[in-house]
């Protein structure tokens, strides 16, 4: 089931995505720093069904969403 209007953030599932979208929103509302969502990432890796939130190509994802624009 994919959740309306997620973006994919190389994670496993519609679920995780929407997690991690939850973090970018979150670094993007009140202007987080990279360190800083880095680490949101890590600790919503420690949650066994969104293990991989702190893998590269996720982490690659954030990025890009946090900072394209700006670039």
């Amino acid at each position: 089931m994919k959740i309306e209007n997620t973006p994919y953030y190389e994670m496993f599932s519609d679920g995780g995505n929407a997690a991690v979208h939850e973090v970018v929103e979150i670094a993007r509302l009140h202007e987080i720093p990279w360190n800083q969502v880095q680490r949101m990432l890590n600790d919503l890796s420690k949650i066994e069904i969104y293990s991989e939130a702190s893998d590269t190509a996720v982490r690659e994802a954030v990025y890009f969403a946090l900072f394209a624009e700006v670039a």
